[in-house]
């Protein structure tokens, strides 16, 4: 599948998702976030595809949001400004929570400058691996705005809350070596490696039965807002869905079957 401002390639079950705007350094258009909700969708369907790796082409991994657009809504009659920044925030939204609740482990593979709503994408992944030429900036304060793609909730889990509130709050750059430190990054590569390495570790990550990493990612995604029976109780149901699964009445059958052998060639 590819498309003119996204393409998705997908090679021995990992999913890799490009975004193709390298001359706006992949800054998101609507029509981007149109193409990129039916990628998304698309790799959360798929059964075939294990993992997905989100990369940039070009220099840059994501900009932020399109600053064209930003002019045309400020431009819209005054009665129609509210209302149509709510339906953008809506389509913001769910191309996120896509990301974030994908059933299967997702990486973002960071390329270049990750800025605004870029560094939210990037956070909206389970994990983080970035190249030596890949930067972090929440710019939004210098538009007057607020971060909007999940920062405020994904941002503080990884680095601590006052620590993500001065980032916000100063709109400062991170590179590689100080977001690694951090904790913004798990990884960093170099620039020649970084899809490659990313791709091995998506392979490494999505090994084991796609039903127990579905129901654990949902789980694990909640804990923070979550009591400790809460996350028990749906453990118990999870653990339910995955005593019926194809993958663990497959691998407990081997397992004895492999116990058995051994036994037999003892005696």
């Amino acid at each position: 599948m590819s498309t003119s401002l996204i393409d998705l390639q997908v090679h021995a079950g990992i999913a890799t998702i490009y975004l193709n705007r390298p001359d706006k350094r992949n800054a998101m258009s609507d029509d981007m976030r149109t193409e990129f909700i039916t990628a998304l969708e698309h790799v959360a369907s798929d059964k075939a595809i294990r993992a997905l790796v989100l990369t940039g082409n070009g220099k840059g991994f994501c900009a932020g949001g399109d600053v064209a657009g930003m002019e045309r809504r400020m431009n819209a009659p005054t009665g129609d400004i509210a209302f149509n920044g709510w339906h953008r925030q809506q389509r913001v939204h769910h191309t996120q929570s896509l990301l974030h609740t994908m059933p299967k482990p997702t990486i973002a593979a960071v390329n270049g400058a990750a800025s605004g709503l870029g560094a939210d994408t990037a956070l909206a992944c389970d994990f983080i691996i970035a190249s030596d030429a890949a930067s972090f900036t929440w710019s939004y304060i210098h538009r007057g705005i607020i971060p909007d793609g999940g920062g405020m909730y994904f941002l503080p889990r990884r680095v601590g809350l006052s620590k993500a509130k001065e980032l916000i709050f100063t709109g400062r750059k991170v590179e590689a070596e100080e977001a690694l430190r951090l904790g913004i990054a798990d990884r960093q590569v170099s620039a020649e490696t970084l899809v490659t390495d990313a791709q091995k570790w998506a392979t490494e990550l999505s090994q084991g039965s796609a039903t127990a990493l579905a129901l654990g990612k949902t789980i694990l995604n909640q804990t923070f807002e979550m009591s400790a029976q809460q996350v028990f109780a749906q453990g118990s149901q999870a653990q339910g869905i995955c005593y019926t699964s194809t993958e663990h009445r497959e691998s407990v059958m081997a397992f004895l079957s492999k116990t058995a052998s051994t036994t037999a060639g003892k005696k």
